[in-house]
C-alpha cells in the first residue's frame, strides 16, 4: 500500500508556470507507475500525463504535451509536474495515482488503485 501527498498548487497568471509535487510513503515508490489527473468543476476527472516505475518512458493528453513535464525521482518517493504556458482551461483539482499492476501506465483512471487528496491549480488573471 501507498500513500500519496499532492503539493504545489495555487493560482497563478495566465502563460505562468507551477510545479506539483506528490510524495508517496509506504511500499516501495519504484515499484509504482504514477500518473496525474486533473478534474475541473462540473467535469469527470481527466488523465493528464503518466511516466513509468523507472522515469525512462512518460505520456501526455494532446491538450499538455509540450507545455507540462512529469518526471521522478525514486530516491526521495516523489512525483512532480512541471506546468508551464499554463491557460485559464488547465484550472482545476490535480491529483496523483499509483498503480502497481501496470508496467505502461494506463490512462484509464479506473486502473489506478491510490490517490492523493488533491491540489488545487486555479489560472486566471
Amino acid at each position: 500500500q501507498v500513500q500519496l501527498v499532492e503539493s504545489g498548487g495555487g493560482l497563478v497568471q495566465p502563460g505562468g508556470s507551477l510545479t506539483l509535487s506528490c510524495a508517496a510513503s509506504g511500499r516501495t515508490f519504484s515499484t509504482y507507475v504514477m500518473a496525474w489527473f486533473r478534474q475541473a468543476p462540473g467535469k469527470e476527472r481527466e488523465f493528464v500525463a503518466a511516466i513509468t516505475r523507472s522515469g525512462g518512458s512518460t505520456s501526455y493528453t494532446d491538450s499538455v504535451r509540450g507545455r507540462f513535464t512529469i518526471s521522478r525521482t525514486n530516491a526521495k518517493n516523489t512525483v512532480y509536474l512541471q506546468m508551464n504556458s499554463l491557460k485559464p482551461e488547465d484550472t482545476a483539482v490535480y491529483y496523483c495515482a499509483a498503480d502497481y499492476h501496470w508496467t505502461i501506465p494506463p490512462r484509464n483512471k479506473d486502473e489506478y488503485d491510490y490517490w492523493g487528496q488533491g491540489t488545487q491549480v486555479t489560472v486566471s488573471s
